[in-house]
């Protein structure tokens, strides 16, 4: 009860302020913050933003923008063994399902959906999930995210799949110039169809991101968690003209009230 008086005593003076209390938020546990004002390019907060950590599933929006951008949105995918080999969070795709990467992209972005990030994977690597994987390191190398290395497209803990929180934010706001994944990381949920055995089956992905629910103006990005990660967020806010991108690292706190008392000092 006291830890939390004490979390909403912090948020409520960052609120008093009409201004992000650097000092307030250094005292919130979290492993790594960094907020930024888009419009400005000036980024406003930042705790250990070098440090490298396990992105979790926020992995996932370098396997969502490949598949974007690989103008291969209306293929077809067939379900191999290999792509539902994986766990915790999936969607339940069985061998043989024919399911559309559009569709696919949906589940991995929205519900987090390892075996459709893994379907995503192997599809456009020809079969090959390393060779996809070769192509999200490529890009991360691009994009300038030079703490950064991938191993999988799903965002599971491993010695040598690791990012940093300005690399992150770095991908984010890669990503978000892209209308379509703008649309799809904006929805609370997504009904679609699979093809299984000559019959339709429908498919609903409900999202893990509480953000869009609690506050007005949060318009996306991704949520993660894993064992090692903890709890993660990429989480964008717009009001008018006002643009912010937070990326919050293994937050023991509550990461949506967090985001929300951070987003409202700024927009």
């Amino acid at each position: 009860m006291l830890k939390k008086i004490f979390i909403l005593s912090i948020l409520l003076s960052i609120s008093v302020f009409g201004s992000i209390n650097k000092s307030q938020l250094d005292k919130l546990k979290i492993g790594a913050l960094v907020v930024k004002d888009l419009n400005s390019k000036k980024v406003l907060y930042s705790k250990y933003a070098e440090k490298k950590v396990s992105p979790a599933s926020l992995t996932k929006v370098m396997t969502a923008l490949l598949a974007i951008q690989s103008g291969k949105m209306n293929k077809s995918v067939r379900i191999t063994q290999a792509m539902i080999n994986v766990e915790p969070t999936i969607a339940g795709y069985k061998k043989g399902d024919i399911v559309v990467l559009s569709d696919l992209v949906h589940a991995a972005m929205i519900k987090s959906d390892n075996d459709a990030a893994k379907a995503i994977a192997i599809a456009l690597g020809g079969g090959n999930e390393k060779k996809f994987i070769a192509m999200m390191n490529k890009k991360a190398k691009q994009l300038g995210m030079r703490h950064t290395h991938f191993t999988n497209p799903c965002g599971f803990d491993a010695k040598e799949h690791y990012s940093s929180p300005n690399d992150l934010l770095k991908m984010a706001e890669y990503a978000i110039k892209n209308p379509t994944f703008n649309k799809i990381s904006n929805k609370n949920s997504y009904v679609y169809r699979v093809r299984r055995n000559n019959r339709i089956e429908t498919f609903t992905a409900y999202t893990h991101n509480r953000l869009l629910n609690k506050y007005q103006y949060a318009v996306g990005v991704k949520t993660g968690y894993t064992n090692k990660a903890g709890a993660c967020l990429i989480a964008r806010a717009k009001r008018g003209k006002k643009d912010c991108l937070i990326v919050m690292m293994n937050s023991k706190v509550d990461r949506w009230q967090t985001a929300k008392s951070i987003f409202e000092q700024i927009i």
